[in-house]
């Protein structure tokens, strides 16, 4: 028995646009040409970028872009909502966001700076953005596995419950040897159950610190990025696509097997935050009391077994990526 190492690595990347957005409706986003310098909004945050390609549709244009600093992996199209002209008065505007957001940044760069959280969970997710867009880095960085061998000692130690462990061989199986799937949409969904937990520590503690929101609103980020990126096996690819399209959010589509996968990835994406040691303790002992509540609605959460050669509400074939 293998164990489960869900990634795909860069070559199994997609240029699907995933993810939730925070694009200011009132941006004066108007056309774009092809080899544009750009804001673009992703996640909290705006970053340079370029546009690569322009593609019509009917109502409106979408923009292939690239994120000037990052790997081309986080590329992907994008509709005009997300992105501004680069004038003095939007990379004001991408100042002052990034301030309010925690982050330290230098937009004449061309690259995002390492984010300075305070020593508070309740910046969390103000870090989402750096963690995940920092797990592969670009041509110019120097010297890549020795920073990614420094940063195992700062791991943030995700404590995984010994049923979940099984769980996570389980889904392994049923995927990688037995080319079963996950039927989607699945119910409860992670949206779902993110609801679902906050309403439970509400009960629970009568009052919710703000922390608890953020943080939840930290995972939902992280599992909409991080998904197509290192939470799928091969023969889940196609299934993906299929049923990730336009602006849907896999969070929205996917559920507590594919969630449980994120946690294995974590600590990886985490060390790219340079998070405080006070704040990853607390950041710690909230995670491992959303998994325990996983835990405790094991049955209820995850599927007992997988489908054969269905994907997406019919078939969808298993095939191999190249």
């Amino acid at each position: 028995m293998g164990s489960p190492n869900t990634g795909g690595g860069a070559k199994d990347e997609t240029d699907t646009d995933v993810g939730d957005t925070n694009a200011d409706p009132s941006s004066d986003s108007g056309a774009f040409s092809e080899g544009e310098k750009v804001l673009a909004y992703h996640g909290p945050c705006i970053y340079e970028a370029k546009v690569q390609k322009v593609e019509s549709r009917k109502k409106d244009r979408r923009y292939f872009v690239h994120y000037l600093g990052w790997n081309k992996n986080w590329d992907e199209w994008v509709g005009s909502d997300r992105l501004l002209k680069f004038t003095d008065e939007n990379i004001r505007k991408q100042q002052a966001l990034a301030k309010k957001q925690g982050a330290d940044k230098n937009p004449k760069s061309g690259r995002s700076s390492q984010m300075k959280p305070k020593s508070s969970t309740g910046k969390f997710s103000a870090l989402i953005v750096v963690a995940v867009g920092k797990g592969k880095k670009r041509k110019g960085d120097s010297s890549i596995e020795e920073k990614d061998t420094v940063s195992i000692e700062k791991l943030v130690k995700i404590q995984i419950p010994s049923t979940l462990k099984k769980q996570l061989v389980d889904d392994w199986e049923f995927v990688a040897q037995l080319g079963k799937l996950v039927k989607l949409p699945r119910s409860p969904s992670v949206d779902d159950i993110l609801k679902k937990y906050l309403d439970y520590k509400s009960k629970k503690d009568g009052m919710i610190a703000e922390s608890i929101g953020e943080i939840l609103k930290g995972l939902r980020c992280y599992f909409d990025k991080a998904l197509p990126v290192m939470l799928l096996y091969k023969k889940e690819r196609q299934q993906y696509n299929e049923a990730i399209t336009d602006d849907i959010s896999p969070s929205s589509v996917y559920g507590a097997e594919h969630l449980l996968r994120l946690f294995v990835k974590l600590p990886e994406l985490l060390a790219y935050a340079n998070i405080e040691e006070e704040t990853s303790t607390r950041l710690q002992q909230k995670l491992l009391d959303f998994l325990k509540y996983l835990q405790k609605n094991q049955s209820t959460f995850f599927l007992s077994t997988y489908d054969g050669s269905k994907g997406v509400e019919g078939s969808c074939k298993d095939e191999e990526d190249d």
